[in-house]
């Protein structure tokens, strides 16, 4: 499934092609969902074998908790293929236990999840986590963000939160956690406010352990812009980032709603110095999703330029009740260098590349 379209707001006159698939839908056996809503993938390589980590809701209601999805060991990565870990029972595996969390993430579920690796100077050493939002009473937030962190066997769950919202204008509310290890710091952007209700503003802070110590919380992009997880990636001497710009009116979307892609030379925690992002998806209707969000992206393959950006979907339903929708994942598989261009007088990082022409 590819599609081209016209781009107004990014300068192109149409958004290059790539092949958009479905991953997980609950309504579609042939996923491998087996009834569970699923969204919010973060894919990531460890050791010999590409994850998938998701939040959802394992029968469909209920506080979300975290789970996983696998290819086989040294599978290249792909669209296709994901299985889910599941219990003896064939229910979804829950990634870690509540008994330490339940306090800030029991009743409004754990969201979002972020995989980063890098150095607990505090504990100094090295340690796996997967950050993500936890509620604790309700699904719509507010939220405060932790992590599990594996211990060699299991993930573990942590007592209290690593991060809460300190500022005026994150209205008590941090979610949709984006993490690097870089520069001998834990990098995170993340999302601020309420977007049921229009009001989302997008972060940036650090910190030398990853649990305490962040940096001042500095607006990344304004309200206005309407941001929704900038997911960074280090490869080939540069920094690439996918991002979503949503929509919660009820009318059409703008040109700008969808994903877009932009790079640089370091993380940055200004946005201006990231050159000029360039769309790459709209919020067409595709009949299983429409207005892409919570892009997670690698790079697989020799030349590092062929992306597969993993993303939620969402589709409206015949249920009765007050949210007739259902929650999808799905995957972007696209060339960004080979078929994207930097706008001339961009601030962009030009990379020698062997594929160019």
């Amino acid at each position: 499934m590819s599609d081209e379209h016209h781009n107004p707001s990014s300068g192109l006159k149409e958004i290059p092609s790539g092949i958009e698939s479905k991953v997980f839908d609950p309504r579609d056996p042939a996923t491998g969902s087996g009834g569970a809503e699923l969204s919010d993938a973060c894919v990531v390589k460890r050791g010999n074998q590409w994850w998938m980590y998701l939040a959802g809701q394992a029968k469909g209601y209920g506080a979300t908790d975290l789970y996983s999805a696998s290819l086989p060991p040294d599978a290249p990565l792909s669209a296709q293929s994901w299985i889910l870990t599941r219990e003896a029972d064939g229910n979804l595996k829950p990634l870690a236990d509540r008994s330490r969390s339940r306090n800030w993430d029991g009743k409004g579920g754990r969201h979002c999840p972020s995989y980063v690796c890098g150095r607990d100077r505090g504990e100094g050493k090295w340690v796996e986590r997967i950050y993500y939002a936890g509620g604790a009473e309700n699904l719509w937030g507010p939220y405060t963000i932790g992590f599990l962190e594996w211990n060699g066997d299991e993930w573990v769950e942590q007592a209290d939160p690593a991060f809460v919202a300190e500022e005026e204008w994150e209205l008590g509310s941090v979610y949709e956690p984006n993490l690097i290890y870089h520069d001998d710091r834990w990098k995170m952007w993340f999302v601020a406010g309420f977007n049921h209700e229009d009001y989302l503003v997008h972060g940036y802070t650090e910190s030398r352990d990853g649990r305490t110590g962040w940096s001042k919380h500095e607006i990344f992009a304004p309200p206005e812009m309407k941001m929704f997880d900038f997911c960074v990636r280090e490869g080939n001497g540069a920094f690439d980032a996918v991002f979503a710009r949503v929509w919660m009116g009820k009318d059409a979307p703008p040109a700008e709603t969808g994903l877009w892609w932009c790079r640089a030379g370091n993380p940055s925690k200004k946005l201006s110095e990231w050159g000029t992002p360039i769309q790459i998806q709209t919020a067409e209707n595709r009949g299983w999703h429409s207005g892409p969000w919570k892009p997670s992206f690698q790079f697989d393959g020799p030349s590092e330029t062929r992306a597969f950006i993993f993303f939620d979907g969402v589709y409206r339903t015949e249920d009765p009740g007050p949210f007739p929708f259902a929650f999808t994942v799905g995957c972007l598989e696209i060339d960004l260098w080979r078929n994207l261009r930097p706008q001339s007088g961009s601030i962009w990082l030009k990379l020698d590349r062997t594929d160019e022409p």
